[in-house]
């Protein structure tokens, strides 16, 4: 029911106007964040059945019957062949991608490729170059891989330069963390940004380009210019650390690696296909040889796939991988990431039993009459669920789903700029109930106290530059 309240009066009397029906949706919405809120963060449950049960307990407080809860969590109640939503439409349009970008990222491991590149940078650069080279390779190698496996990567790479150079671990190891968190959290194909992608129905080739320009200053602040602040919060040296992550992909790296250029291709090629198809949407019209070609091309779909095919010759067989061995790769990128294709599967079921419940309608409603944002709107809701629940894929998915009504007015520049801002607030000040705040903590030898003064003030840093990023942009495009 439209809420017809002047921006200016105030929230409490705003309030008041709602009906009993506003307030049940109100409750209803909070009651299902609750729920997968203390599933995830005090029961220790994975984010599926967290998402799975709030979904229930959504629907059900909401007015929904069992039967339409299920339908809407599984293809939406809008359209019962699916276009809708729901968990089938987002695996869909999210979870194919998020495999293939798995096998990129494995077949850049196993090959060496990533360990070439940050390698061949960091012997030719020294002295005070060294963090910025850092934040580069890092950036390079985090655009097809999961945060977690380029964190592994790069771990052993960052405390052997500290050894070499004396330089204190975070003078290096911040660089590094904040080239690979800002590509995690802004550019695809990475998760969080292809579910905001998904849900808020905008563009991935504009979200792509538009990632790519804010990555490069938020790197830039949250890595060099920040390592020198918080340096002195972790060990001055790496003597006492070991030299390997752990084993997240790359433990069976060929002893021949490719070529530097045949990893660039590889890493790239995707990228420059989506974004040569968001181009060519601009410049010219369908029915246009060229522009029906790079359209085809640049599909997300199409572009990693093409990837994946390039990536066997270049970084399998060149390296000396036999056809067992390019089969071995493959099959071993996509265990690891079940539990996130549950998550983001489970995460497009309970964004649309908030849609079909209408509770985004209502927040849609409320921010108009409160002249608030979608941009600032979609932050904040992501700030808070990461807060709670430690998952920047989380956050992603329930802030796009609470803002997805205000996206039908905006143009497709904003909408992407909206899946931005979600990216952004999404990876908040990671403290105690985030995988990655562990993975830091023990990587680098840091007490609690110390990743809390650097790690999550670094990740508080890019979610911040990345807002401002957005708001900047969106008063020019």
């Amino acid at each position: 029911m439209p809420v017809s309240v002047p921006s200016l009066v105030p929230a409490a009397v705003q309030t008041a106007a709602w009906t009993g029906h506003d307030t049940r949706l109100v409750v209803a919405a909070l009651l299902g964040i609750a729920v997968v809120v203390v599933t995830v963060s005090w029961a220790k449950l994975n984010a599926f059945i967290a998402l799975l049960l709030g979904s229930a307990v959504l629907g059900l407080v909401a007015g929904l019957s069992v039967s339409d809860i299920v339908t809407s969590f599984s293809i939406g109640l809008g359209d019962a062949d699916g276009a809708a939503g729901g968990a089938g439409k987002t695996f869909a349009d999210v979870g194919i991608l998020v495999a293939l970008g798995a096998v990129l990222g494995r077949f850049l491991a196993d090959s060496g490729g990533a360990n070439e590149i940050v390698d061949r940078i960091v012997d030719r650069v020294h002295g005070k170059a060294l963090p910025w080279a850092l934040a580069g390779a890092a950036a390079l190698v985090g655009l097809p891989m999961f945060f977690e496996i380029g964190l592994v990567l790069l771990v052993p790479i960052v405390l052997l330069v500290v050894k070499r150079t004396g330089r204190p671990v975070l003078a290096l190891g911040i660089p590094a963390l904040a080239g690979l968190s800002v590509l995690h959290g802004f550019v695809p194909p990475h998760p969080g940004p292809l579910v905001a992608i998904a849900n808020l129905n905008a563009d991935l080739g504009l979200t792509l380009g538009f990632g790519l320009l804010l990555a490069i200053p938020t790197v830039v602040i949250a890595g060099p210019l920040l390592a020198p602040l918080v340096s002195k919060y972790g060990p001055q040296d790496a003597e006492h650390l070991p030299t390997s992550g752990g084993d997240l992909g790359g433990a069976d790296e060929t002893t021949r690696r490719p070529k530097l250029l045949a990893v660039l291709t590889v890493v790239l090629l995707p990228v420059v296909l989506m974004l040569a198809r968001a181009v060519a949407e601009i410049v010219s019209g369908k029915g246009n040889a060229v522009h029906d070609l790079l359209y085809a091309l640049g599909t997300p779909l199409v572009a990693l796939l093409i990837g994946v095919l390039v990536a066997i010759p270049l970084l399998g067989t060149a390296v000396g991988m036999d056809r067992r061995k390019i089969g071995a790769t493959i099959d071993a990128s996509l265990p690891p990431i079940a539990s996130t294709l549950l998550i983001i599967a489970a995460g497009g079921g309970f964004k649309q039993v908030l849609v079909d419940a209408k509770i985004g309608d209502l927040v849609g409603q409320q921010a108009a009459a409160l002249a608030l944002s979608p941009l600032v709107l979609g932050w904040l809701v992501a700030v808070f669920i990461r807060l709670a629940t430690g998952s920047a894929t989380v956050a992603t998915i329930t802030a796009a789903g609470i803002v997805a009504p205000l996206a039908g007015d905006l143009s497709a520049n904003h909408l992407a700029l909206l899946a931005l801002s979600i990216g952004a607030g999404s990876l908040f000040f990671s403290h105690v109930n985030d995988v990655g705040f562990w993975l830091v903590k023990q990587f680098f030898g840091l007490t609690v106290g110390q990743t809390l003064k650097s790690w999550s003030v670094m990740e508080t840093v890019i979610s911040v530059c990345g807002l401002a990023g957005v708001l900047l942009l969106s008063l020019v495009v």
